[in-house]
């Protein structure tokens, strides 16, 4: 059992969420960096898509009730044995700061945090409610049974990635004239205030529409660039509505996503066109 005695900024559990209900209007959610909750789940030797915690600017004390190995990935915290496995005893307060790069950070604790799943994930969906609530202080979090054993004592953290985006274009291209995808890459973009777990809002360089008006709602993928009437784009994350009536003017590649889900208000990002494959 871990008592939360400070969530930080803004922290909740995530596994690798609840695909398949789209069509009932529930969001996938789930981690926003994937690739950071499976490497702290494999370093404690957990399932890769057991339940963590996502911090959000870090900030967080946890008290362990019970001894247990815990591993960090993600943007790295100064001092905290990031990209290892460590055991904090009975009793023991891990107090986390903020990170030196990128905005969210997972903790992974052996065993996975256990809390109650809901249509078959832990996942907290901040735009649904669906999920356990974020954490605040207070919470006790439970810590499933241990299965497996830990294979791997390091592992290699990535350092700062350029914050560059590939875009495919389309699926709504064709409702922008000729020139706003080019806009689009020409010069970055400012991460706003207003950005969370749905999408990077994001100011600069306003798009153009060739058309005028709202297309009927349809179905919206993570990585979505959505573009409201204002020209200024949204980059969807895991939280991101199932459907929209926004046009699309491309979709960022799965393999930058966890580049967008690390984006902090203030950062400056690009995006690049690739057509194609």
């Amino acid at each position: 059992m871990i008592e939360v005695l400070a969530p930080g900024p803004y922290a909740t559990v995530q596994d690798l969420g609840r695909p398949g209900h789209a069509h009932l209007g529930v969001p996938r959610s789930g981690a926003a960096d994937v690739p950071s909750l499976r490497l702290a789940n494999r370093l404690v030797g957990n399932a890769e898509g057991l339940a963590g915690i996502e911090l959000t600017f870090g900030g967080a004390r946890l008290l362990f009730l019970r001894g247990a190995w815990v591993a960090l990935a993600g943007a790295p915290l100064p001092g905290a044995g990031m990209g290892a496995p460590f055991w904090v005893p009975a009793g023991g307060e891990l107090r986390l700061g903020a990170p030196e790069w990128g905005l969210r950070t997972y903790v992974a604790v052996r065993g996975g945090i256990a809390v109650e799943p809901v249509l078959g994930s832990r996942s907290t969906d901040s735009l649904s409610g669906l999920g356990p609530e974020p954490l605040r202080a207070g919470a006790l979090l439970p810590v499933g049974p241990a299965a497996g054993e830990i294979t791997a004592d390091l592992a290699p953290l990535p350092g700062p990635r350029p914050a560059v985006l590939r875009v495919l274009p389309g699926p709504r291209d064709d409702w922008f004239v000729p020139e706003a995808l080019a806009e689009l890459c020409a010069r970055p973009y400012t991460v706003t205030q207003d950005s969370n777990r749905v999408g990077v809002r994001l100011h600069g360089p306003v798009l153009e529409r060739a058309k005028d008006g709202e297309l009927p709602s349809e179905g919206m993928v993570t990585g979505a660039v959505q573009v409201p009437p204002s020209g200024q784009p949204i980059v969807f994350l895991a939280d991101h509505p199932p459907t929209g009536g926004y046009p699309v003017i491309g979709v960022v590649r799965g393999a930058d996503l966890p580049v967008a889900a690390q984006l902090r208000p203030g950062d400056e990002v690009r995006f690049t066109v690739r057509r194609g494959r």
